[in-house]
């Protein structure tokens, strides 16, 4: 009890200390000591875990006053949405926060007495997620202490506030802790909107006029969630007398016409804050924010709540209206993201559709709700969340040396910045390659799609893996390619703190492959078997001998390349290029006796795709199909 409490609080307590400290060298430190107490507390809360047997450990605890202090952060977080949305004249954006934040209040204060419940509970999941945000965030945090020197550097012309942008940081790991160690839904909503609430502040944090607008769609993306979340618990508690999520969960597979609503509306607010479609667009504003903040909230913690609430929800969702809804919004969102991330060049906004199509792959196998969809989203969350975050940083360093984030201007960087282009290369390996666990589980999801007979999902899942391979493998070409490189090595300015994530965090994704059997065995399932009392075997003997041999090739392909050509300059054969080649493979002669750069480019079929108006199309399709089928389950359990 002591430790999940710490994990909760100490962030929070953290982060004035943060802000208010303008020494940059001491603030610097008392973060590194922060996030290294964070990571022991984790690591020892999941040795305590372990040394009971793995069994589920919950907490009743006398909330009354717990409950009085969730309630006055409710309204003063209520208080500060007005502030802002009447400050930016964003008027409406208030409602969203006044609804639920009344709804919630006059359920505490007047709605009928609740059942004692847990209100603290670890079991597997939330172990898996105190891991994924405790080390993958903290990282993350450990990075950005570097990062945001240079961001300065290079963005004189945004106001230095990195002590605001650290304490935030601090405070949504703290909220993310407390979201997935509640069993109480009144908790849950709380850091919910905590969440919602730091998102929108790091999405502004440089107030231009871009940034402001795209952090008030992610805000009211994200509110819409919370208040039909807000309904969902109401409509619960007072139906049955209880606020608890695994009750909930409980009654969902007993059929029970009182959680059908509730079901609904907490899945509901799960797709918004998993960025599915219709409500993708908030993600993609989110690029404005420095790399940190896109990492933080693409991969260990704002997306990964909404991955966290369906899992949960997962085997009450098996085979109804709810189940399809979420099923169908998943593999859709899967599809139409992974081809318009085709048409990007720019990095860092092909890792958000990327992002937003392998979330919507997790939300499918969760709609579905089989212990074969449940196993693939659980290493899809975990290579996800390491790959993903190794990926934004990346980019961010690499953007930080060169100036660019283009994939164009990555050409050769294998050979100008290697130490950052292997680790590069590392993250999109993870992303779609044997024997990484995206692509098992992405093959795991596929066939029990067909057992299930989910023909739509089928689809879904084997075009958007092969779009999926295609923009990975653009990306991964242009790294490795040798033409219009520059000449000499690129010098690398990259902090010794964000130099420190990178390699953790290529170590982490190379141990998370080579261990996956031995994961899946003592971790994994019996995670199913808490879950559905049964867990499915998807590693066969002939599957891991033929994944050792993919591992080992794969790594062979960036060490040959840089090996072989690096000293071969010499010994490179010229080719025809509609003119005089000048002796480097680089330029030519044209007729007019110019001289011309060669310069190769990646197709990205912007004339095809049209991404403005496939993502206008795929968000009236998605609304469409939410609208029917909430209909049909409020029409079904009314009548």
């Amino acid at each position: 009890m002591p430790i999940t409490v710490f994990l909760i609080v100490f962030p929070f307590l953290c982060a004035p200390f943060i802000y208010c400290i303008k020494e940059p060298k001491i603030r610097d430190h008392i973060m590194y000591a922060g996030v290294a107490l964070i990571m022991a507390a984790v690591f020892l809360l999941a040795g305590q875990w372990l040394a009971n047997g793995t069994k589920v450990m919950s907490y009743y605890p006398e909330t009354d006053m717990i409950d009085h202090i969730i309630l006055v952060v409710e309204i003063g977080l209520m208080c500060l949405i007005t502030f802002l949305s009447f400050k930016y004249r964003k008027y409406w954006v208030s409602l969203l926060s006044i609804i639920p934040t009344l709804l919630i209040a006059w359920f505490e204060l007047k709605g009928p007495e609740m059942e004692t419940m847990n209100h603290i509970y670890v079991d597997h999941l939330s172990i898996l997620m105190c891991l994924i945000i405790g080390f993958i965030g903290g990282l993350i945090i450990i990075y950005a202490v570097g990062y945001m020197y240079g961001y300065h550097n290079h963005h004189k012309e945004y106001a230095d506030r990195r002590q605001y942008f650290f304490a935030l940081l601090f405070i949504f790991i703290g909220a993310m802790f407390g979201f997935v160690l509640s069993s109480n839904l009144l908790w849950i909503d709380l850091f919910w909107e905590i969440t919602s609430v730091c998102s929108f502040l790091l999405i502004g944090y440089t107030k231009t006029e871009e940034a402001v607008n795209n952090s008030f769609r992610a805000l009211w993306m994200n509110l819409l969630g919370g208040t039909v979340l807000a309904f969902g618990i109401v409509y619960f508690g007072c139906s049955v007398g209880t606020v608890s999520i695994h009750d909930l969960v409980l009654f969902g597979n007993m059929q029970n016409a009182a959680a059908v609503i509730p079901i609904a509306c907490i899945a509901f607010a799960a797709l918004t804050k998993a960025a599915q479609m219709p409500f993708s667009t908030w993600l993609m504003g989110a690029m404005v924010a420095p790399t940190p903040s896109s990492a933080l909230l693409h991969s260990a913690t704002m997306v990964k709540a909404g991955i966290y609430i369906l899992l949960r929800l997962a085997p009450a969702m098996r085979g109804t209206l709810t189940g399809n809804m979420v099923s169908f919004v998943g593999g859709f969102t899967f599809f139409v993201a992974s081809i318009l991330a085709i048409s990007q060049n720019d990095g860092k906004r092909v890792l958000a559709f990327s992002t937003i199509s392998n979330l919507g792959l997790m939300v499918a196998c969760c709609g579905v709700g089989m212990p074969e969809t449940i196993w693939a989203a659980v290493f899809l969350m975990m290579f996800h969340s390491i790959s993903k975050s190794l990926l934004f940083q990346t980019v961010g360093a690499v953007e930080n040396r060169i100036g660019s984030r283009d994939i164009e201007n990555m050409h050769g960087l294998l050979y100008r910045l290697p130490s950052l282009a292997t680790f590069m290369f590392i993250g999109i390996a993870g992303m779609f390659l044997a024997p990484f666990g995206m692509l098992i589980s992405k093959w795991s999801a596929l066939k029990a799609a067909v057992d299930d007979g989910n023909i739509l999902l089928v689809l879904f899942i084997a075009f958007g893996s092969a779009t999926t391979g295609l923009y990975w493998t653009k990306w991964m070409g242009k790294l490795i390619s040798r033409s219009h490189r520059g000449s000499a090595k690129t010098d690398e300015i990259t902090q010794k703190s964000q130099k420190l994530s990178l390699r953790v965090h290529a170590g982490m994704m190379i141990m998370l492959c080579v261990l996956l059997p031995i994961i899946s065995q003592v971790f994994v399932d019996p995670l199913l078997i808490e879950m559905f009392g049964t867990y499915t075997d998807v590693l066969s003997l002939p599957i891991l001998i033929i994944m050792v041999v993919i591992f080992l090739f794969i790594f062979m392909v960036p060490v040959v390349a840089f090996t072989y050509t690096r000293h071969q300059e010499s010994s490179v054969k010229l080719s025809y290029m509609s003119g005089v080649n000048v002796g480097n493979n680089n330029q030519f002669v044209n007729s007019l006796g110019h001289n011309n750069k060669l310069w190769l480019s990646n197709l990205y079929f912007t004339d095809f795709i049209r991404p403005e108006r496939t993502m206008k199309l795929s968000q009236l399709i998605a609304s469409g199909w939410i609208l029917i089928l909430f209909c049909m389950i409020l029409g079904g359990t009314i009548l």
